[in-house]
This record gives structure tokens, sequence and C-alpha cells, in this order.
């Protein structure tokens, strides 16, 4: 453990928490000292990462949490409250990206990005935010993608739901006042199991370009933690991480 000043004694709900960028973001907190609150629909996932974090004398609670569900997203904030008191940070990072042309017609599809990756985002706002007023602090910390940045072919809807959550960010940091923080992430290309969803024609073209420049979820995660340890005045309000080569 290398407990860090501004992230000790933090405690971080995370969603999306059973594998890739959510699950490092709660390896590296915890590690720096928080108490890390992970949801994830997976909860032989969340069992070993919970026993992960606490082999290596971190804390953990862990809530099988489906995003989609808003019962489910209210009640990984209040075990954070009920384990530990309070809730400093929540992580949105839940989301999926089953992209795919527009004119395959894969509308079951669209309609599940965004109800994961956006309405998934409003959800955590809905349960956090009166906690965060009622405490005079909290931060929001939303994971969307430089997809919503460079939009190209295959990606459409998945970059409007990201774009979405950006523009949603975007608002409630005008609306959060001096005392509530809002950071939007936006990870390039990063080796995770995203692939593993998508149309089969555009499958092996993203596959082989994740296996030539993809970063690891570690790197998504120490930008998390740059932005959660900072100074409560400071608002780090977009950050941006991609491999060198990603054009």
């Amino acid at each position: 453990m290398s407990h860090v000043p501004g992230i000790e004694g933090k405690v971080v709900a995370v969603t999306g928490a059973g594998s890739g960028i959510g699950e490092a973001t709660a390896l590296l907190l915890a590690e720096r000292g928080a108490r890390v609150v992970l949801g994830a629909r997976r909860t032989e996932r969340l069992a070993d990462l919970a026993g992960r974090i606490e082999a290596a004398g971190g804390r953990a609670a862990w809530l099988r949490t489906d995003v989609t569900r808003r019962q489910d997203v209210a009640a990984l904030v209040q075990l954070a409250r009920e384990r530990f008191g309070r809730l400093d940070v929540l992580v949105s990072n839940a989301g999926i990206g089953p992209i795919s042309p527009l004119d395959d017609l894969r509308v079951d599809d669209w309609e599940n990005m965004v109800d994961v990756n956006f309405k998934g985002v409003l959800y955590g706002i809905a349960a956090a935010l009166p906690v965060f007023r009622e405490q005079g602090t909290g931060h929001f910390v939303n994971v969307v993608s430089t997809a919503g940045l460079r939009v190209v072919p295959n990606q459409a809807v998945y970059a409007a739901t990201k774009n979405a959550v950006r523009t949603l960010s975007e608002g409630l940091r005008q609306e959060a006042g001096d005392s509530l923080r809002v950071t939007v992430v936006s990870p390039g290309v990063t080796r995770t199991e995203f692939a593993d969803h998508i149309a089969p024609e555009v499958k092996e073209q993203l596959a082989s370009r994740l296996g030539d420049i993809g970063i690891p979820p570690d790197a998504i995660a120490r930008a998390v933690a740059y932005a959660i340890e900072q100074p409560s005045d400071i608002d780090v309000g977009d950050i941006v991480v991609r491999p060198t080569a990603q054009g």
C-alpha cells in the first residue's frame, strides 16, 4: 500500500469494476488508500477483485450492479454510505460498444448503448448528487471515449452516447457550484474486453488495432487517480489519454 494524500481515506464507487478500466481503477485507488465500492454484473469478478484488494491490505465492498437498473445504482451508492459512512467519488465507467455499420440496423444494440453508456450515468447522478449535496462535497468522474472526439464509420451510435455524457458532464459541472467536482476522462484505444461484442465484420479490424497500439487499462486508472488526488478547490475537467501511435 502506498497511501497518497487526496486519495487516502476517500470512499470511491466504481461501476463496471469487473474488468478493464474499472478493475484497474479500483486496484490503483485501493493501493493508494481509498476505500472502494465495486459495482458490476459479474459477481464472481467482483468477489475476486475485492478479495485481492483486501489481501493487499485495502478495504473494499461490492454489489452486483446493472447500471440499466436505477435501483441497482442507487443501492451501490447506499452501500458506500452503509459500509464506509459516506461517498466521495463516483466513477461512472460501465460501458458497452457493440459497434456496427448503421446499415446493419442493429437497433437492439443501439438501445443497449443508450441504456448503459448514457442512462447508466444519469442514474449515477440521480443516486449520488443528493448525497454530495448533503455532504457539501463530492466528485463525479465520467469515463467517455476518444471515439467522440474523432467520429469514424461504424461508431456513430457509440460515439453519440459518449458525447451525450460529455455534454451532460459539462452541464453538471456548471450546476455543481463551488463544492462539487466533475471530471471527464476520454480513453483512446485501450486493451479491454471492448471488442468482445462487436459486429464480426468490424471486430477483426479493431482487434488487430488493439493488439498493435492498445494501452493497458492502468494508464486510464492513473488519469482518474490524478483527478481525484487534487486539492478540493482544483477541478480537473477533461483528460484525454490515448496511445502515442493513435491518429
